[in-house]
């Protein structure tokens, strides 16, 4: 069996490496096997080769081949254009049939009419298809022959570039070599010394905007001693158009600002001059202030036009069908006063914060200009009333599909205070394995529902001023109860909750907060017989994991901080970083209750305090590569009543698709903990293993391979830990001394399929250190090259949607 796969692995690479890249050229024809830069020394040689009109093809080390090649060339193998070709003509024929069906009838039947939307859909496919090709062709890469006219435009292309950085005397030029239908590129490029900005200032006739720029100067993105960049001259420009539309001048454009460059060839300097032009028709350009605002809601349909309702608030006009809205509520998101000055901030703040009132299709502002005075004018269409969403899908644990349905139902405007209510449903099957020792895998049944209501202010402590004093801050007060049912072999667990939370985010939308003011759970247990026996049989060797699973009282508050820089989860080409931060505290409220008060009662409770934090970082490193990591530290104490035990949901686990990719969802740790061993020498990952610490630490290189197809190498780390020894698992506990010898390793390949819209996640982790063995023998990445795909539960392949982190 083992000699078949390799055979096998061996001829797959013998039918790759057969497509050569340069089988079949004609004459003349070269392919684009080498870019290289020599020269650069201060500019990003990655910068350089970016501009390159020609790539050469992704290829697979030591084999003149390419993946993408040999798809693309399998695609113009099974493609034929000239049935296209037909297809068309005949998709045509039919069309003009239809349409001159059309004229002599004046209107088509729904069938005749349902057809031609068919056709011109084909047409649309069948066009696409003759220009781009079949899916193959699409998905693969044709090879890249080179191009003389290319190569000498990208030469010019990095000669701009280069004088666009300052390197005013800098110079390229390229050599092209060719040798068995390969042609290598290399452009050499003397840079020279750059020139420095060594003045900035700024001439305008209109004191008033000379004024504004000086009053900002320290923001400038052109700064002196530093090189010359074209790109902060763009900058600038921008910036100082932003800054005097928030100021006031509505009309301004950066079409009136110019720059004069002076080059100093002996001193290698520049000086730049920032000119501030009149406007055609005036002496200086016109400052606006604003007049009342006219806020207009559409009616859905012709039926509500008679049905307007017309009232003034805050210097607001309202113009509402039916009045079936807050008035107070939406001029609490409109931060557009009367006799202030035009503020695009104002504007742009406007819009974002109706709209994210979830009650309007669309939010469009408009002005009226008479004199100096703008009047402000808000035009909006009601979103859908009720909005219902169906879902069928399946998840992968333990390796087993699970398929699962949910149901939500949103009601807007509940009680005509712009409040949404959210009713939300969840039924599905989810792999499982037994936590009492029988073999197999088993499916739990799962089952959550909740209802909620959002309200668009804070409703505790209520102010006079306080809703217009939030509204640029899109505050949201949340409240929900919800029931959550799981059946698994081991047990059945019930528990019903509610929440209080506070949600708000500062303007410029880089940090957001959430406040659980209240968050109470009572849950209750069905313990099944060998499943209590096994607690029971823990509890008697010192562990007290069966409170976890006593009926119960859990409550908390928390709060959470998220600051995200630069946009993370775009995923675009500039570097951005997310941090979150969680803090939680658990029965706190029992503090100020007597304990014999609490013995008294049939539930258990729980105190704790719990803190995690968790950063994210993204990378871009050229068009082709980014590095991405994950930093993630959480901790979690029990004290008082809670005897050293915490609610089953509020400890940590390690492993699975979005941690310790290397091993199984919950089953890293903690610390040094052994677990059982199998007759075969394999370690028994049956049972979760949860822990009071966590640290864990991912990296990861993503590369795009062809088409939707983006490859992935990484390494994870990390582990769990618990505060106290647990006689049931040695070597759990957290110790400074050896904390360091018990971190896990991971590493492996992912491939992804990115579609922009959703990601498809398949990676495969290998244990390279595993703390769970003797001091000297957790180093096992070796295994994995000795056998195929190493020992019994080295390998773990992970399933997921969307990235990692």
């Amino acid at each position: 069996m083992n000699k078949a796969k390799y055979i096998n692995f061996l001829f797959l690479l013998f039918l790759i490496s057969s497509c050569s890249l340069t089988k079949g050229l004609k004459e003349g024809e070269y392919l684009l096997y080498d870019i290289e830069i020599k020269g650069a020394k201060k500019v990003p040689k990655s910068d350089l080769q970016d501009l390159a009109r020609q790539s050469p093809n992704t290829r697979i080390p030591f084999l003149n081949t390419s993946v993408g090649v040999s798809v693309y060339r399998f695609g113009e193998w099974t493609f034929d254009r000239s049935k296209v070709v037909d297809k068309m003509k005949d998709y045509e024929q039919e069309k003009e049939k239809l349409l001159s069906k059309e004229t002599e009838v004046e209107e088509l039947s729904k069938l005749d009419r349902k057809r031609l939307n068919r056709i011109n859909s084909n047409l649309t496919s069948l066009e696409r298809k003759l220009e781009y090709g079949n899916f193959f062709m699409r998905t693969g890469n044709p090879r890249v022959i080179y191009d003389s006219a290319k190569t000498e435009e990208s030469s010019r292309q990095i000669t701009f570039f280069l004088y666009n950085n300052g390197y005013f005397d800098a110079s390229t030029s390229y050599e092209v070599k060719k040798k068995n239908k390969k042609a290598s590129v290399t452009y050499f490029i003397v840079e020279n010394s750059p020139y420095l900005v060594d003045s900035f200032y700024t001439r305008s006739d209109d004191e008033n905007i000379y004024e504004i720029i000086l009053k900002n100067q320290e923001k400038s993105n052109i700064k002196i001693n530093k090189n010359y960049d074209q790109t902060a001259i763009s900058r600038e420009r921008q910036r100082v158009e932003d800054i005097l539309k928030e100021n006031g001048y509505y009309t301004f454009s950066r079409s009136y600002i110019e720059y004069n460059v002076y080059k100093d060839t002996v001193e290698k300097n520049v000086k730049i001059e920032q000119l501030i032009r009149k406007p055609i028709y005036a002496d200086n350009h016109q400052v606006y202030y604003l007049d009342s605002t006219y806020f207009s809601i559409d009616p859905p349909s012709s039926d509500f036009i008679d049905n307007s309702e017309n009232s003034v608030y805050r210097d607001i006009n309202f113009d509402l069908y039916d009045d079936r809205y807050s008035e107070k509520i939406i001029a609490s998101r409109i931060f557009l006063n009367k006799g202030d000055l035009y503020n695009r901030t104002n504007v742009i703040e406007t819009q974002r914060q109706l709209a994210n009132l979830d009650l309007f299709r669309f939010v469009n502002i408009a002005f009226d200009t008479l004199g100096n005075v703008l009047k402000p004018k808000i035009f909006t269409q009601p979103n859908q009333k009720y909005q219902v969403t169906n879902q069928l899908g399946a998840s992968i644990t333990e390796q087993v599909p699970g398929p699962f349905f949910s149901h939500s139902l949103r009601n807007r405007n509940l009680f005509r205070g712009a409040e949404i209510f959210e009713l939300f449903f969840r039924a599905g099957l989810e792999g499982v394995v037994s936590a009492t020792g029988e073999g197999g895998v088993f499916r739990s049944r799962e089952l959550n529902t909740s209802a909620s209501v959002i309200f668009p202010q804070f409703l505790f402590p209520l102010s006079s001023n306080s809703l217009q004093k939030f509204g640029r801050y899109n505050p949201r007060t949340r409240t929900l109860i919800g029931y959550n049912y799981v059946n698994r072999p081991e047990y059945i667990r019930e528990s019903v909750n509610g929440i209080i939370s506070y949600n708000w985010n500062t303007r410029n939308l880089r940090q957001q907060y959430t406040i659980n003011a209240l968050d109470a759970n009572f849950i209750r247990s069905n313990l099944g017989n060998d499943f209590r026996e096994l607690l029971e049989g823990l509890q008697n060797q010192g562990n007290n994991l069966i409170n976890s699973f006593l009926p119960s009282f859990v409550s908390s508050v928390s709060g959470q901080v998220i600051f995200n820089f630069n946009q993370y989860g775009a995923f675009q080409r500039n570097k951005a970083s997310l941090l979150r931060i969680f803090v939680e505290s658990g029965g706190t409220s029992l503090n100020f209750v007597k304990r014999e008060f609490i013995e008294e009662r049939s539930l258990a409770y729980f105190q704790f305090l719990k803190f995690q934090a968790d950063f994210r970082r993204y990378i871009p490193l050229s068009r082709q590569q980014t590095f991405a990591y994950r930093l993630n530290l959480g901790m979690a104490k029990p004290y008082g009543i809670s005897n050293g035990v915490l609610p089953y949901e509020k400890y940590f686990f390690a492993g699975g698709s979005t941690g310790i990719r290397a091993w199984q969802p919950r089953r890293l740790g903690p610390g040094s903990f052994t677990p059982e061993i199998r007759e075969d020498g394999s370690f028994d990952y049956r049972f979760e293993q949860p822990g009071d610490i966590l640290f864990e630490g991912m990296f990861e290189l993503r590369s795009k391979i062809y088409g939707y197809f983006d490859g992935a190498f990484f390494v994870d780390l990390g582990n769990t830990w618990t505060f106290q020894e647990n006689p049931t698992r040695p070597g759990g506990n957290f110790e400074f001394n050896r904390f360091w010898r018990e971190i896990a390793v991971g590493t492996g390949l992912g491939l992804r399929m990115d579609f922009d819209f959703l990601v498809l996640r398949l990676d495969m982790g290998v244990k390279a250190v595993d703390p769970a063995r003797p001091i000297g023998q957790r180093f096992i990445l070796g295994n994995f090259f000795n056998k195929f795909l190493g020992e019994r539960g080295q390998t773990v392949f992970n399933i997921g949607i969307g990235y990692p982190f």
